[in-house]
């Protein structure tokens, strides 16, 4: 069969799968009882707006934009299993209320992606850079100390992805983000979406978060190269500046190895590809029938034929 490649993307939640199209977004989370909830919602406003269509330039909108559903998304699967007092939580969200009023779900998201930014940035931003910065007294090479830096950034992810990877939580995400590669793939197949079509698949798709990231990772040390050494603070925050740029870069090359399968954009891949085995997992049948659950229910919502844009 000819393949097809669709716009509808995903994110592996806690015992659950979000996906997201055009349009709507389908939050399925297999309950404790075993039952499968499913939410649906629009997707963000940001996705609208015309600037988030701009080549270049929507893929830092739709980073942030895909970051607020993502953390939005993740909140609500959690809450089927919480643990802990009720009464503590209740009286914090209270105080929350009381605070910022019908706005506080947006304030809490907000704040969560401000730490979970910082964090990304100190460890895959700053730290490296400090770190490297330390050879300078050795060499004065500026591709030379940009290569050494960037080769620890891909060292770090690797230890930090590795790391959480242990914790059981993280370990069923991970089977949940196989599930939602293998229900994309077997749609994109031209077969009909079953769990017995959908398991045949591979966990690995081009347009995954986690070749994302990589093509981040490779694309600044690129552009950094031309960054001078003389001054780490400098540095750092020319970082911060280019970041909308790296990510815009990106986020096209990330849609062009979603669309095409010539040897060049397979080549491209192959090293994200090969990082997803870190961030991904063979599902059981239950997983893909979560996965497949909120697929459909975009699908629903979307022209058939929709293909990425």
């Amino acid at each position: 069969m000819k393949p097809k490649y669709t716009s509808i993307g995903g994110q592996a939640l806690i015992e659950g799968v979000m996906m997201r199209g055009r349009e709507t977004v389908a939050i399925a989370v297999r309950k404790p009882d075993g039952e499968i909830e499913v939410k649906m919602d629009r997707v963000s406003k940001l996705e609208k707006l015309k600037i988030a269509k701009i080549p270049f330039i929507r893929g830092s909108v739709n980073l942030i934009a895909s970051m607020f559903v993502g953390v939005k998304a993740l909140t609500y699967s959690a809450e089927f299993y919480e643990e802990g007092s009720e009464e503590e939580t209740s009286k914090f969200d209270e105080r929350l209320k009381r605070i910022f009023g019908d706005h506080t779900d947006e304030v809490v998201m907000g704040f969560s992606i401000v730490v979970a930014f910082a964090f990304a940035m100190l460890l895959f931003g700053v730290l490296p850079t400090l770190i490297v910065g330390l050879l300078k007294r050795f060499t004065d090479q500026q591709i030379f100390l940009s290569a050494i830096e960037g080769v620890m950034k891909i060292v770090f992810f690797i230890i930090y992805i590795v790391g959480i990877s242990k914790m059981e939580d993280i370990k069923r995400v991970f089977q949940y983000h196989g599930a939602e590669h293998k229900t994309i793939h077997c749609f994109e197949s031209g077969q009909e979406v079953t769990v017995e079509n959908a398991r045949k698949f591979t966990t690995l798709h081009p347009r995954c978060g986690t070749s994302f990231i990589f093509f981040v990772l490779i694309i600044s040390i690129i552009v950094f190269s031309f960054v001078s050494w003389n001054n780490l603070l400098i540095r750092i925050g020319l970082k911060l500046l280019l970041l909308p740029l790296i990510a815009g870069i990106s986020y096209e090359v990330l849609k062009i190895a979603g669309k095409s399968d010539n040897a060049i954009v397979r080549a491209i891949s192959k090293p994200g590809l090969m990082m997803q085995n870190l961030t991904t997992a063979e599902p059981d049948d239950q997983q893909l029938e979560v996965a497949i659950v909120a697929f459909k229910a975009v699908l629903e919502t979307m022209d058939p034929k929709a293909t990425i844009e």
